[in-house]
Formats: structure tokens, sequence, C-alpha cells
């Protein structure tokens, strides 16, 4: 067994070695641009990647190189105006320049200029999307889907179609653009107006809005790509009429598992694979959101259409499964290489620290520090000499991290707040709902739910990408109220890892001169708290 095992990780890698030879350039241009959209049957003013509610689908093949012109044409200054782009999973190994959040690893781009990110993808393949990491830009609509197929992919053989119409994107939306939303006097979260699949939806106020219709091919296995790209819920999500069997988890390949539906939270993805076994007709696709709490889809709200080729053009009539089968974070295995790094036992890494998060006067901090974005990137702050996590800003959210250590991070929960990090993927050993730790074959995946007031999250990783990496809830609206921290990698190396362009090292003097967006309110951070 364990020959066999050790001979299919030896073809897997030297698979992805040959493929990084015969590597393509994929080039994409996105104009950043402001468009009054009606997504829902609501016209307002958004923020867009090339004029559209959901961005184009950027995608390539592992190995490939991309090189993604960002081009700023933002005009209205009730919005955001700078923006910047995150590649969302994209390890970003010896580029974390073009990582993309802004003032950890760039300064925004102003209006009126374009900034070209240029990075590769060695060895990752899977469901990843784009957004702005600007503020809460994002939730104005700067968000889409980014695939990087694999021609060898392990699961292949158990679908048939993989295109642009199997990705399936939920966001939340708002009917007030986002900084008159937030910050408010008391910075309470604000509540979405409906949800969009795919760019469309509907809301109580306009209840006969287009829907998306995702297409159904009789008789094939479609692999379905889900994205959770909102700014604040996580979405119960669900086809009427059929299971899934879920083969991927945030970009990782995952041993096959069967369920009727599954919870994904802002910023996860899925694989899963669907077979178009009904009786030719229209099915429900619902994601019922976790706010506001008692959302359902009477009516078509918080819904798609799933529609055989050669139903009629209906609205379905179906129902949802009761006593269904929900996928339990904890069923998730990786496919390749199970397990996670250091000693199986709880603190047996090298390094282990514990987030504590509080919430005070409308301000998150983690071990008493809230994160107030530094005027100086981080990147640019090390890349300058400073290399100190004490000296480095802010303070008090800057961790040094020594390189090739195993590193386990404990989150004890509360209130369900996704957590990314960025530069790496991760072994969480335990899991939100669970209490026992799993070191064997734990779920590996870039962005985690940490849980209830009872749980304690933990997970482990590699110090082997040296950047400086943000770790942050994915509500949007708790980041911008400082619920995040920079774990700085390696910072020894950074410099000579990294070698960033006249470009980016001209984006802060441009910033710094033509900010657009000083008018608009930020929240104020209290860094005695």
């Amino acid at each position: 067994m364990q020959l066999r095992i050790s001979l299919t990780i030896f073809a897997f890698v030297a698979l992805r070695l040959a493929r990084r030879i015969s590597a393509s350039v994929v080039n994409v241009d996105l104009n950043i641009q402001n468009a009054n959209l009606a997504p829902d049957g609501f016209n307002r003013s958004t923020v867009t990647a090339n004029g559209l509610a959901q961005g184009p689908l950027i995608s390539g093949n592992i190995g490939d190189q991309f090189l993604i012109n960002v081009e700023d044409n933002l005009d209205d200054s009730t919005m955001r105006r700078a923006t910047s782009i995150h590649w969302h999973g994209i390890l970003q190994a010896h580029t974390a320049e073009m990582d993309g959040p802004a003032f950890v690893t760039q300064c925004p781009i102003v209006p009126g200029h374009d900034f070209l990110y240029n990075f590769t993808v060695p060895n990752q393949t899977g469901t990843y999307w784009y957004h702005s990491h600007l503020s809460t830009q994002y939730c104005d609509g700067l968000r889409g889907p980014l695939v990087i197929y694999d021609p060898e992919d392990p699961h292949k053989d158990l679908y048939d179609i993989d295109d642009d119409s199997t990705i399936i994107q939920l966001a939340d939306w708002y009917h007030t653009v986002s900084s008159s939303l937030f910050p408010n006097p008391t910075n309470t979260t604000p509540t979405p107006d409906s949800t969009l699949i795919n760019g469309l939806g509907r809301w109580s106020g306009r209840p006969t809005s287009e829907l998306a219709v995702v297409r159904a091919q009789p008789g094939k296995r479609h692999r379905f790509r889900i994205i959770n790209t909102s700014c604040f819920p996580s979405f119960t999500f669900s086809i009427d009429g059929h299971n899934m069997t879920v083969i991927e988890a945030d970009g990782v390949e995952i041993e096959p598992v069967i369920v009727d539906s599954l919870n994904i939270f802002a910023a996860q993805r899925y694989s899963v694979i669907v077979t178009m076994d009904q009786a030719i007709d229209n099915y429900w696709l619902r994601a019922i959101p976790s706010w506001p709490t008692g959302s359902t889809t009477i009516g078509g709200i918080n819904s798609a259409i799933l529609r055989y080729d050669g139903a009629y053009d209906n609205e379905p009539i179906t129902s949802e499964k009761i006593n269904s089968t929900v996928l339990n974070e904890s069923d998730l295995h990786p496919l390749i290489n199970p397990g996670a790094p250091g000693p199986a036992v709880v603190g047996g890494a090298d390094v282990t620290l514990t987030m504590n998060i509080s919430h005070s006067g409308g301000q998150f901090s983690i071990n008493g520090a809230p994160f107030n974005p530094p005027s100086v990137p981080v990147l640019l702050q090390i890349l300058s000499g400073t290399t100190n996590a004490k000296e480095l800003l802010p303070s008090g959210s800057v961790y040094n991290l020594p390189p090739n250590q195993v590193i386990e991070i404990n989150i004890p929960g509360g209130n369900n707040h996704p957590f990314h990090l960025h530069g790496h993927t991760f072994d969480v050993i335990r899991v939100a709902g669970n209490s026992s730790y799993n070191f064997d074959n734990p779920v590996r995946r870039d962005t985690v739910n940490i849980g209830a007031f009872s749980d304690n999250v933990t997970f482990r990783f590699v110090t082997d990408n040296s950047g400086p990496w943000f770790l942050h809830c994915h509500i949007d609206w708790h980041l911008e109220a400082g619920l995040a921290v920079v774990f700085t990698e390696d910072v020894e190396k950074v410099s000579t890892s990294n070698s960033p362009s006249t470009d980016w090292s001209n984006l802060c003097p441009l910033y710094n001169k033509l900010n657009p967006d000083t008018g608009l309110p930020r929240v104020p951070m209290n860094t005695s708290a």
C-alpha cells in the first residue's frame, strides 16, 4: 500500500513538472469602472470589472503565467475610486507584491492609471476568485471567478462537463453603497438586501426579477464550481431532486463525499459533481443566506433555476428534500498527500499562536490590537529595511514567523467568522463543531469558519513562502472594523525572493499624490483597545 501511494504521488508530481514546461501566458484586461446596474431589479451605481454585475471568468491551466492589466477608470465619488485586486487562494510564491491587499502588499491603484499583475501558478489547480481588496469595495460589485484547470485532474473520470457554464457564483447584494453602509454609528454589520446567483436575484420589492438559469444536459455529469463571493453571509446550497458529490474544497482535491446540501462560508469554494438523471424539467437551485435569519426561497428569492435541455421556459415547482444529508467539514480529506505537518500532538508545532478575538465599541481586535491599515504597505516597510515585528506597522498586528517551521494557529470561536490566510493552504486539525483533533487526513483549505463560542478551530502550515501574509475575517465589514493580523514570514528573505517592478514602486507615490478617497469615512481605530 505504501509503495502504491508513493508511486502515485511521484507520478502526480512528475506530471505537474512536465506541465510547467508547456505553460502558456494568459493575458487579461480588466477595466475597473462604475456602471448603473439592477442585478435584482433595483438600479444603483456599482463598481465593476468590464461593466459586468459579475466579473468575467479568468482561467488558465496549471503552470500558466497570468498577465492581468487592471486599469482604474472609477469616477463615482460616493464610493472608493482607488482600487486593488486580490487573487484569492493563489499562493504567490516569490511574487508577494502581486497578492493585492491594499496597505499589506501594495498601495492602491488610482483613477487614470493601471497596474499589471504578473504571477504564475506552478503547483495549483482548482476554483478560486478575484476581488477588490481595498476597504469594503468588493461589496459594491468588484468580484469574479478564477479557475485553474488541470488537464490531468485525478477526478476527471468522474465528470463530463466543466466550463464557464458550470460556474456558480453566490453573492450578497446591497442597495446602498458600501461607504454609506459602513462605518455606521454602532458599526453594526449591514444586512444584505438580496442574494445574487451568477449576477442575478430577487428581493421583496421586485419579486419577478430575472433569475439566473444554469444549464443541465440530460445524462451528463456536471462539475459545478460553487464560489461564495459574499461580504457577509454563508449560504446553504442545494439543488432540488439532485445530490452532489464534493470533490474539491478551496482548490484542494478531496476524496469524494456525497451530500444533499452544503454550507459554504464567505470566500470558500467547492466543486461538486451533479448527474443530470432526473426528468427533463426545471429545478430550483437554492442558496439560503445565514443572514438575515429566517431567510427562505419563497417566490424564487435566494434562488436560481437548473434547466434541463428541452424543458419549458418556466419557473420550477419542485420542493427541497426533507432530512437531507448536509456536508460535514470533518468528512473532507485531501486526495493527494494527506496529513498535517509536525508531531501528531496538540501544541506540538514549532510555533504555536492563539488569536483571541474581542469586540468593543464597534471595533474588532486580535490579541488586543485592531488592524489599522498603515500608510506604508507592510511589504514596502520590509523592503525598506524594517524587519522586526515590533517595529512594523500597524503596531501589535504583525507577527514574525521563522522559515521552514511548522506553525499552529488556534482561533477560539464565536460568531462563525470565516478566516482566510493569504500565501498558504493549511491543514485544519480541529474543525468547527468538533472537539477532537485529526492529524492524519484533516481538511486542507485556505478559508475556514471558526465556529461557535465552544469551538477552538486549529490549523497548521509550514513557513515555506516568504512574504507578509494577511490573516483576516472574510466578512468584509469585520475586516474593515479591524479583524486581521499580518504574518511576516521568513522576513529576512523577502527582499531577495520578491523583486517588485518599477510600476509597483510607483504605486505609493501616485496614491499619496492622487488619493481620490480622502473624503470617505473609515472606522476610527482605538489602538489601546
